[in-house]
């Protein structure tokens, strides 16, 4: 018999879309990418971006979290390198901004997708997040098969609210606005992803 309840469910995905609408780098690339580089682009990095925040959960799931307080050098080292990855995005950003788009290419594509992925990867931050959510809201001892069903609707909540947002910001009326104003929101998006990178590298 499962010990897991659909209250607890309900109780992470609101926590869980609690922490989506809050501003960061997750949800600033999936902005970004969705205007700039249209619907498919943007579905694309919440792919990235669901996969490797399931993953977090199903290490946190398994313990990581507690290994990060008991290896404390092992979270800095991978914290220092995703804040040391997101200031290079950050970088890259402001040298594009004057460059034109690679509206629906493959390149675009694949890099979005790979944008999702090693933004959400390169932020430790997610396991300890899970890892106390996951105390605070379920039981102890969940079976294999709870775990996995915890870690798969993760993955559809986070694809789910992904997805809508690039269908509403690649629209034609924000496409439009960005193409006329792609310098400084380039140069806006790249200042804010740089100081979420700073914040992160001298966090304590």
């Amino acid at each position: 018999m499962s010990d897991l309840t659909s209250a607890q469910v309900i109780a992470f995905n609101v926590t869980l879309l609690a922490a989506m609408a809050s501003p960061g780098p997750a949800f600033l690339l999936v902005l970004r990418n969705s205007i700039a580089e249209g619907r498919r682009a943007g579905i694309l990095t919440g792919i990235g971006l669901g996969l490797v925040a399931a993953l977090w959960t199903g290490t946190a799931l398994l313990g990581l979290a507690a290994v990060f307080e008991i290896v404390p050098w092992l979270y800095m080292v991978m914290k220092t390198g995703g804040a040391l990855y997101l200031i290079y995005l950050a970088w890259g950003m402001w040298r594009g901004a004057r460059q034109p788009l690679e509206i629906g290419s493959g390149k675009a594509h694949r890099r979005a997708f790979r944008s999702g992925l090693l933004v959400n990867l390169s932020n430790p931050k997610s396991v300890l997040f899970a890892g106390a959510v996951i105390v605070v809201i379920f039981p102890a001892g969940l079976s294999l098969g709870d775990s996995l069903l915890i870690v798969a609707n993760h993955l559809a909540v986070e694809i789910s609210v992904y997805t809508a947002m690039a269908f509403g910001l690649s629209s034609p009326p924000a496409r439009a606005a960005y193409l006329r104003l792609k310098l400084w929101a380039d140069r806006i998006a790249a200042g804010i992803m740089g100081a979420l990178g700073l914040r992160l590298l001298f966090e304590r």
